[in-house]
């Protein structure tokens, strides 16, 4: 007799936890909630990451454009320009990173607790500073801006060698020929040499072609000096990340305002800067130069973001089509001197920059076991 009863006790248990069962009756409106829930969700986080796609289009290929028409005013800003960037953007972040009022001193602000140490920001801050200021300075010597972006869409090959140096990192056939194409179009498109613009003031009518050549000359060398800058800034970025975690505002903030004591070095070419803006006659150059300022922070805000939310690779396909819009919209607003030879380089930068890209992820896709989880 009381095994029927077991029976029925074992199926009155599986009656209360099937699954294909409601649990009460408005069970369907609960599944209903459930699906407008990851609605929702879904609705907010695309419209997260399209907020922060607006930041990094908008703000930096405006920036371009702010920073182009600063230095064909006056191509000697560049250090002053990089100065009051610096200067901006670490007066924005302050108030995040200062504690007011201690337990025995309440008067007495204090920088918050470091996630990283200070020695390790001041070795970011050397490579960041210097690239900076050198990409900066190239407009004085005769270097389009179009050719600027290209070099600085051309940090692979700088990436790629520190990485196999310093990190014993190890790339594959096809990462090699991508980095080959781009290092290919670089070296045509630098030879190409298209003009600066009509209305550029950076290539003066009264200079000859020789020493108009030996100033494009030294400008592509600094280019090359912030290049490697930049490469190692990137290793030594990654490596301090993955030791002691993405804190990217905290990077933001110690590597601009950290920056500042290197200009104590140059304060001559600051002013210099600051002189030949305040002798125009109208107030445009001052007020693109607010607009570079706010740009440069949206930029700088979207790309950090950006790069905390998601993959290196997606962060890189993301700037690489960036800079490519950068460039189309140079050529068509200042008239950059585009040609067949120019166009044929940067063409093969943009094109082996989005396949080295996205190389990772399609060896991602045909690992064994995404093909088993396929068939």
């Amino acid at each position: 007799m009381s095994r029927p009863r077991q029976r029925t006790t074992d199926e009155k248990k599986s009656r209360e936890v099937s699954p294909m069962k409601p649990l009460h009756p408005n069970g369907s409106a609960s599944v209903s909630r459930g699906n407008v829930a990851v609605t929702t969700s879904l609705a907010g986080a695309l419209l997260d990451y399209s907020m922060l796609l607006v930041l990094v289009f908008g703000g930096c290929c405006s920036n371009v454009w702010a920073y182009e028409e600063l230095l064909r005013a006056e191509s000697s800003l560049g250090p002053a320009l990089t100065f009051s960037q610096m200067l901006f953007i670490a007066a924005q972040q302050l108030p995040s990173f200062v504690i007011w009022g201690t337990p025995s001193r309440s008067w007495l602000p204090r920088l918050k607790p470091r996630q990283v140490p200070i020695s390790q920001w001041l070795v970011l801050v050397t490579t960041f500073a210097s690239g900076t200021l050198l990409n900066n300075l190239v407009f004085a010597f005769n270097v389009p801006l179009a050719v600027q972006i290209i070099f600085r869409s051309a940090g692979l090959a700088v990436s790629m060698l520190l990485g196999r140096v310093f990190m014993g990192k190890r790339y594959t056939l096809q990462q090699i020929t991508a980095v080959a194409v781009v290092s290919s179009g670089v070296v045509i498109a630098t030879l190409s040499r298209p003009r600066a613009g009509p209305s550029s003031s950076a290539q003066p009518s009264s200079s000859t072609p020789a020493a108009d050549a030996s100033r494009y000359a030294i400008g592509v060398a600094m280019l090359l000096t912030s290049l490697v800058c930049t490469g190692a800034h990137g290793a030594l970025q990654e490596h301090t990340y993955r030791t002691y975690g993405p804190h990217w505002r905290e990077g933001v903030f110690y590597m601009h305002m950290l920056s500042l004591p290197l200009f104590a070095l140059m304060p001559g070419h600051v002013r210099q800067g600051f002189v030949g803006l305040s002798s125009r006659t109208t107030g445009r150059p001052y007020t693109m130069l607010a607009f570079n300022l706010l740009s440069q922070l949206v930029c700088v805000t979207g790309v950090n973001q950006l790069s905390s939310r998601v993959s290196a690779v997606s962060t890189q396909v993301v700037l690489t089509a960036r800079k490519a819009i950068s460039l189309c919209f140079s050529v068509w607003w200042f008239g950059g001197g585009w040609n067949g030879q120019f166009a044929c380089g940067a063409f093969m930068v943009f094109v082996g920059s989005f396949w080295y890209s996205i190389l990772p992820a399609l060896a991602q896709s045909t690992t064994p076991t995404n093909r088993k989880k396929l068939t």
